[in-house]
């Protein structure tokens, strides 16, 4: 398979548009670290964004960080944490659940809207994201956006490719808005709590004016005998004992709250963010998005029908599960216990061979679809940018 590997913008731009005049299908990657993640592309040739690395723009007074799409995530983290910023949405890294290797790339943050337990708090990555370079598959450079938040009339091409999962184009550049790092960081942990009294409390403190930046629930056996149910808070340490003292009070009748920190906090929140109670098994795994309070029914659900274990994160608003259910009948029960609460699944891992014949997203209804095939067609004419990656024909 013929491999592209451009150095810059201008070389990415001349490879698309000679693959389109030869309607020669592209798959786009970064690190290739998520390769694993959505339905496999149909593709002929590989274009990597690697070569196109390095920071473009930081100005810590303005909280704002741009870099080309190739670069590794950690060198743009490395170089914030040594300003005392970080990214606000706190991406996952998926190589532990995938098993893959190589470096994760900024760009591919940006590509599949890469968002982690801060979400709740800070948004998502599309929240942060305030410009974008790329090259569309007529091999245009378009660019859009750029150095501060301001309101957009018309279709706000930022916020389309985050999260187009590189069909509509290859980003080249993104430019994000960073946040300080926090003082202190402190997470309340209350044990023995059931599925449905654990969102109920996760809900009573994102309702609280204490402002949590992760609320997760950890079922019996996934990381501990006991239920675990965890409630992060971040700031100044004196703002830090006033919270968790409040919610301590307005969470008592769910039982005593323990204040872990340090590395027993940051290991509990990085298995949370990458689906670490997951790794290195041979089980399916599905991202579920409802209502908080429907949650637990659908987890249960889906128990009843088959072995499964799961936990929850965004208040219960986002229930992992890992389960036997990599068939077209297991996607259909996993679909049909969300349909009376609404929300969407999403398969995250299964064999190539499960993920080309099953659903990986939710499927759109008729008007949406319309509506992707319409903005497929006007960035990407020929088809070429990973095709097939999200729908057949997307």
């Amino acid at each position: 398979m013929r491999s592209y590997e451009p150095r810059g913008e201008d070389e990415a731009a001349e490879i698309v548009r000679e693959a389109g005049g030869r309607a020669e299908r592209l798959r786009l990657v970064g690190g290739d670290t998520k390769a694993a993640l959505g339905r496999p592309a149909q593709d002929e040739a590989t274009l990597s964004a690697r070569g196109l690395s390095g920071i473009t723009l930081y100005e810590p007074a303005e909280m704002v960080v741009g870099a080309r799409a190739g670069t590794p995530l950690s060198e743009v983290q490395a170089l914030l944490a040594g300003r005392g910023q970080m990214l606000p949405f706190e991406p996952m890294d998926h190589r532990g659940l995938l098993g893959s290797s190589g470096e994760p790339t900024i760009g591919a943050v940006a590509a599949i809207n890469n968002s982690g337990p801060r979400r709740i708090n800070a948004g998502a990555a599309r929240d942060s994201l305030i410009g974008v370079r790329f090259v569309n598959g007529r091999g245009e450079v378009i660019k859009s956006g750029g150095r501060v938040m301001k309101n957009v009339t018309g279709l706000d091409l930022v916020k389309l490719m985050a999260g187009s999962w590189g069909t509509l184009g290859l980003l080249t550049e993104v430019t994000f808005k960073v946040l300080p790092v926090q003082e202190r960081v402190a997470t309340l942990v209350i044990e023995g709590l059931d599925d449905g009294r654990a969102v109920e409390a996760l809900c009573a403190a994102l309702g609280s004016p204490f402002e949590l930046t992760g609320a997760a629930h950890l079922p019996a056996g996934i990381a501990d005998e006991r239920a675990l149910t965890l409630m992060r808070v971040e700031g100044f340490s004196t703002s830090i004992d006033y919270r968790s003292g409040e919610l301590r009070r307005l969470l008592k009748r769910f039982g005593a709250a323990t204040l872990v920190e340090g590395e027993a906090s940051a290991t509990l929140w990085t298995a949370v963010r990458d689906a670490g109670f997951f790794a290195g098994t041979g089980e399916a795994v599905w991202r579920l998005s409802a209502a908080p309070t429907h949650g637990p029914a659908i987890a249960a659900a889906i128990g009843r029908a088959r072995a499964a274990r799961w936990f929850y994160d965004w208040g219960g608003g986002l229930v992992l599960i890992a389960t036997d259910a990599a068939d077209d009948a297991g996607a259909a029960e996993i679909r049909a216990a969300l349909r009376p609460y609404g929300g969407h699944a999403t398969l995250v891992r299964a064999p190539d061979a499960v993920r080309a014949a099953v659903p990986v997203f939710e499927p759109l209804a008729e008007a949406l679809m319309r509506v992707s095939q319409g903005l497929k067609a006007a960035h990407d004419p020929a088809g070429i940018f990973n095709p097939g990656r999200m729908y057949p024909g997307i």
